[in-house]
């Protein structure tokens, strides 16, 4: 996840943008002495009707095998490479944040599927093969599920960048999003006549952290007019844009969407550049317990679900259409 002057960015209200506006019958135990052919037929010969007898046992007994079976079916149902390594068999205990916001949750209900990675999380697991209903969340803070030591979650998603470090002490998944970069500016700026086009940002007067690849990628994609000015850090960034030294900056969405909405009175996220356009895009991933077993099956359901274009297609719900901000082509 990104940062902003050091603080991850987990939570915001909805930022200003340009174009926003779901009993077996066992039987019996057979009496003790009767658990052998003969025995049964002692049983039998003083039962008046044993025939009769004879068809209820094996009945029940019949239906208690498809009762079991049907029983043990639904844990494999639910779990294919999974049964087994869930914290609960049978249930995915998937975790967030608490609270879990905007576009990631949709008014902090991560059960409702809305929102881009509620709506992940329910497409891993009917990957996995979990229905909805075996699904439970959980909630916990983004410091305390990045700690080592075990987990009451089997994954948890809350944007969570991989790292190197991180990697070291908790287990990731695959990607889920790799975070595009994204322009964010001032409401006097757009209101002057700024565009989310390529001419448009050419014109403006833009800033950057230095040691990150927004400096890079103004370079070798923006092309600016004029040489970006160079800050310390994203705090000084956007404290240069409130006193009008710049126009505008490049930041990974989530931060550019956090930093809008929280740290700026009249922040306005421009546009953002599909992910590919950027050098080293931040990633996320699901964060589990360090060895988990379920890592494997997760991996492959994210694998399934970026071949067939699912992905792509939530996160154009969620994070593009969703959050209002258009794609710069």
């Amino acid at each position: 996840m990104g940062t902003v002057g050091g603080a991850p960015c987990a939570g915001f209200a909805r930022p200003r943008v340009i174009g926003a506006e779901t009993g077996v019958d066992f039987p019996k135990e057979v009496p003790a002495g009767l658990d052998n052919f003969g025995g049964l037929a002692m049983l039998f010969s003083r039962e008046k009707s044993g025939e009769n007898m004879m068809k209820r046992i094996l009945t029940r007994t019949a239906s208690s095998a498809v009762a079991l079976g049907l029983s043990a079916g639904l844990a494999l149902a639910g779990g294919h490479c999974a049964a087994g390594k869930t914290l609960t068999e049978g249930t995915l205990t998937v975790a967030t944040g608490n609270p879990a916001y905007y576009p990631w949750v949709m008014d902090d209900a991560p059960e409702s599927k809305a929102g881009f990675e509620a709506a992940v999380a329910y497409a891993v697991a009917n990957r996995m093969g979990f229905d909805d209903a075996q699904v439970t969340w959980v909630r916990s803070s983004f410091d305390q599920a990045i700690q080592p030591g075990a987990k009451d979650f089997d994954f948890n998603l809350q944007q969570f960048s991989i790292t190197d470090e991180r990697e070291e002490i908790v287990d990731f998944s695959l990607p889920y999003y790799s975070a595009a970069m994204a322009v964010i500016t001032r409401q006097p700026v757009v209101d002057g006549g700024a565009e989310a086009t390529m001419a448009s940002l050419k014109g403006l007067l833009w800033g950057a952290h230095a040691s990150t690849t927004a400096v890079p990628m103004l370079a070798e994609v923006v092309q600016p007019d004029a040489d970006p000015l160079l800050y310390g850090d994203n705090a000084d960034v956007v404290e240069a844009m409130k006193a009008n030294q710049i126009d505008a900056a490049l930041m990974d969405l989530p931060t550019a969407l956090f930093t809008a909405a929280v740290l700026m009175d009249d922040g306005v996220v421009l546009g953002q550049f599909p992910p590919e356009r950027s050098e080293n895009p931040d990633q996320f991933g699901l964060l589990m317990e360090e060895g988990n077993p379920l890592k494997e099956c997760v991996d492959a359901a994210l694998s399934e679900l970026t071949e067939d274009g699912t992905l792509a297609a939530i996160e154009a719900e969620w994070l593009a259409e969703a959050t209002g901000v258009p794609v710069i082509e």
